[in-house]
């Protein structure tokens, strides 16, 4: 574990795998059993993020892959700065919609070299726990027709950026679980999964320590 007061977790995947339902649903299964967790998300909802947002996701053509990957690792240490940090020392269980490994993937899948990717965000914190849903792109595809997409949203691009991910579980980095079942079995893995390792590594929920 990191050495911090509280419990890092985060959840990666195509975009489209579910991890956002994921992650809401992670946080709201563990305040009910009275830990303290919060969901936060990246792009942050800070400066930088707002940017990234707006000028690099949202876009008819994706600016170089060496542009993304600097806006992303600047947000990246602001987030963790300004929101990750302070709620780590005060013991919560945060719980993060993307992280360092969708930078990795993303401007990895774009042949931008991962090595350096990492060198630039060399002081992101190292999470406790880093789950990835994995389903294959095709699927994916279809849900994506349902909102609104960003420059990365092609077939092509996240068969890329899946083969990225799968490098990384390979190094062991993130811990894969088959995404392609209902909600709520994703859901069960997943909450097991966290909930295991806490009991193994954190501080009892706060109801039990009344």
């Amino acid at each position: 574990m990191t050495k911090h007061y509280g419990v890092f977790v985060c959840i990666e995947g195509i975009d489209g795998s579910g991890k956002t339902t994921q992650a809401h649903r992670l946080v709201e299964f563990l305040r009910k059993l009275g830990y303290d967790a919060t969901y936060t998300t990246e792009p942050s909802k800070g400066v930088y993020g707002k940017i990234i947002h707006k000028h690099i996701l949202h876009r008819d053509n994706r600016v170089p892959s060496i542009v993304e990957a600097v806006f992303f690792a600047t947000d990246r240490l602001d987030h963790i700065k300004r929101e990750i940090e302070p709620l780590l020392k005060q013991g919560k269980i945060i719980v993060c919609d993307r992280y360092l490994y969708s930078s990795i993937a993303y401007q990895g899948a774009a042949n931008l070299d991962t090595e350096w990717i990492k060198k630039i965000n060399k002081h992101a914190l190292k999470p406790d726990l880093a789950i990835y849903i994995d389903i294959p792109p095709e699927i994916l595809i279809t849900r994506l027709k349902r909102r609104r997409k960003t420059v990365m949203e092609t077939l092509e691009n996240q068969r890329k950026v899946r083969d990225q991910y799968l490098k990384l579980v390979k190094q062991e980095q993130l811990i894969k679980i088959y995404g392609n079942t209902s909600k709520r079995e994703v859901a069960n893995v997943i909450q097991n999964l966290v909930l295991n390792f806490l009991q193994k590594h954190a501080k009892p929920p706060l109801h039990s320590q009344v």
